[in-house]
């Protein structure tokens, strides 16, 4: 089945933009806003990041990832698209704000197109919030994520960051998870470790009892 969705994000590079690309924006007809240029980023081992835009757009009603692709970030040589359930993560990281550790770049270097309204990136309901901390759950299982810390790292080095922004504002639900999780596993190591110490023990009587 095809993913549908009104919010989606990718992210284009200066030099593979084509050279009318402000009017290819303005013939989608679709609001998009565009990051300060990311030219300060690092990888973690240091190293500088390929200078980038990180672009958000939105539609009226559901849309294809494949039409997006097709009609805006093929014809803007970006990368595949990504679906947002909610811009706010997006629009936040556009800046950083939620990464000190990050390089903060300034708002006024945000670029917007055909009436981006900004008052869109307004928070998640309840049902999206729902929906994506079982996602999280199924993520931390699936991983076998024993530490919040890791966690967060996981989904920020991997730009999941819808799922990052609802994991940061449900920490005591998710912390209390993982630790449970974590407790659980330790339990079930002690207890497949006993039928060998009981082995172990029964072989030393034996051989105590042979001696004797």
């Amino acid at each position: 089945m095809a993913i549908k969705g009104r919010n989606w994000a990718f992210v284009v590079y200066p030099e593979s933009l084509p050279k009318n690309w402000e009017e290819i924006i303005t013939e989608t007809g679709l609001p998009m806003a565009f990051s300060p240029l990311h030219d300060k980023d690092l990888n973690p081992t240091g190293e500088p990041k390929k200078a980038h835009y990180h672009v958000i757009c939105y539609y009226e009603n559901p849309t294809t990832s494949r039409a997006v692709k097709e009609y805006v970030t093929d014809r803007l040589n970006g990368t595949i698209p990504i679906k947002l359930e909610s811009m706010v993560g997006m629009y936040r990281y556009h800046l950083h704000l939620d990464n000190p550790e990050k390089y903060q770049y300034d708002d006024r270097e945000r670029k917007f197109y055909n009436g981006f309204d900004v008052n869109k990136v307004d928070s998640l309901t309840y049902t999206e919030i729902s929906k994506l901390l079982q996602e999280i759950q199924l993520f931390i299982r699936q991983n076998s994520i024993l530490e919040y810390a890791d966690l967060l790292d996981v989904l920020q080095d991997n730009e999941l960051y819808n799922l990052w922004d609802v994991a940061r504002n449900n920490t005591i639900l998710l912390n209390t998870y993982i630790t449970s999780r974590r407790y659980k596993t330790k339990q079930e190591k002690a207890e497949k470790q006993l039928p060998i110490i009981d082995i172990m023990l029964t072989s030393i009587k034996k051989k105590i009892n042979t001696h004797v």
